[in-house]
């Protein structure tokens, strides 16, 4: 199932965000999001709420979490002490909401790479991409490994800030992003530097569709969504013309975002079965040689914690020291310090151990 969605990306937030079931919203463009449906048996969040105390230092001043979750205008704030839910709170918004993930995104990616890799469709990650996509052998792309993609390493002519917002535009006007791939040229030697690139995450949810024969969105479905016991339906924005976008918009319920920091929390394991393969979770978990607070499309902290994070204040926080997963969703936008967001965190998961 398919729903046309708004072209404005502000408008998009609000608009999926407003329905807690998939409608149709008018069309400014011929952009879609494919839904996909949840897990037969999902996996069982308790309602456990318990009085959490938070402080933490940031750059010298002292904040509160409450300040925290209200300066950076949060709308869904869930911590999972397991499988226990110890503090959820909405703001113009509820748990059956549907966020925009934004590049939080990017780490579903990485895990369709990991499995579709230990299913063997993907021989290995230092083969170069177009063998495997045949339409990348002129471009930019052309040699690189699948690993420096992951390590957002792939040496492509990128600027972030300028550059993904065209990317954008394109699907929504329903061009076909294969075709923008396969324009991209080379900037500088891949594997030699760090430079985001959300191209490189489109590039690998192509990957996946193409070496496993299945639509993006339909894989992650069958092969995260549903066997990580995902509670909810779904959506994931696609450009139209059937490619998963891969970097971005996912639209789902704050408590099944959670789900999949468990999984990750829990190496991979969900209702007693192998999702996605331990070996991808601690690679992926794994300092990147050119930036040490990157893995493969997670940001890592300090201490074995890490995150998926997504523009505007969207995270998935896991924190194994502790056992917590916190994930924190934004309906606007806005310019938060992911250092910050961090350090409380951080502090939450220290004060979810210390009240058990």
């Amino acid at each position: 199932m398919r729903i046309t969605r708004y072209a404005t990306t502000a408008a998009l937030a609000v608009v999926m965000a407003a329905f807690p079931t998939p409608v149709a919203v008018p069309a400014a463009s011929a952009e879609t999001v494919d839904m996909i449906s949840p897990s037969a048996r999902a996996v069982v969040l308790r309602d456990a709420p318990r009085r959490l105390s938070v402080a933490y230092v940031h750059r010298g001043r002292r904040h509160t979490l409450d300040d925290f979750l209200a300066r950076t205008k949060t709308s869904g704030f869930v911590v999972l002490d397991g499988q226990d839910v110890v503090a959820e709170r909405y703001t113009g918004a509820g748990r059956t909401t549907r966020f925009q993930s934004w590049s939080v995104a990017k780490s579903f990616t990485s895990a369709a790479v990991g499995i579709a890799l230990g299913e063997g469709r993907i021989r290995s990650l230092d083969d170069p991409v177009d063998a495997y996509l045949p339409e990348l052998a002129r471009s930019g792309y052309a040699g690189v490994s699948i690993r420096d993609l992951l390590r957002m390493s792939s040496g492509i002519a990128w600027d972030e800030a300028t550059d993904v917002p065209r990317l954008h535009a394109a699907a929504n006007r329903g061009l076909p992003l294969r075709k923008t791939a396969a324009r991209q040229v080379r900037g500088w030697k891949p594997g030699s530097r760090f430079e985001y690139t959300s191209m490189n995450s489109f590039v690998l949810a192509r990957l996946v569709a193409e070496t496993t024969g299945v639509p993006y969105h339909r894989y992650v479905e069958r092969k995260i969504w549903q066997p990580a016991g995902m509670e909810s339906t779904a959506g994931i924005g696609d450009d139209s013309g059937g490619d998963g976008l891969g970097y971005c918009c996912y639209h789902a319920t704050a408590r099944d975002f959670a789900r999949f920091g468990l999984l990750y929390l829990r190496g991979g394991r969900s209702g007693g079965r192998q999702v996605v393969p331990a070996s991808w979770v601690e690679a992926s978990t794994r300092p990147s040689p050119r930036n040490p607070s990157y893995g493969l499309h997670w940001w890592l902290g300090r201490g074995g914690d890490f995150m998926a994070a997504g523009l505007g204040g969207q995270y998935i926080y896991v924190s194994p020291q502790y056992g917590v997963v916190i994930v924190k969703s934004t309906i606007g936008a806005g310019r938060p310090d992911q250092q910050e967001a961090l350090a409380a965190f951080r502090a939450t998961a220290r004060e979810v151990a210390r009240t058990r």
